[in-house]
């Protein structure tokens, strides 16, 4: 039983040093903006979707056929 109340002890403690955290990373005015900030346009949706989604795709895509194609060890085996 003792060991059960050190680990729920551990675990409060964790959660409430979380919950901490969180609250004082957390930006107290998020509207107001900061001088010399400057924020670009938007991106539309085709544009999010090829910078977040299709980009990585095919970089791993890229990357994967340069490791095949300079791979030696399957030329070794003949």
């Amino acid at each position: 039983m003792d060991k059960l109340n050190k680990n729920a002890l551990r675990a409060g403690a964790v959660t409430a040093g979380t919950a901490l955290m969180l609250l004082m990373s957390s930006p107290a005015f998020a509207n107001t903006r900061d001088d010399g900030d400057d924020p670009g346009p938007g991106l539309s949706v085709v544009e999010t979707l090829g910078l977040y989604l299709v980009l990585p795709i095919v970089l791993f895509l890229v990357i994967a056929g340069l490791v095949v194609a300079t791979d030696k060890s399957r030329k070794t085996q003949g």
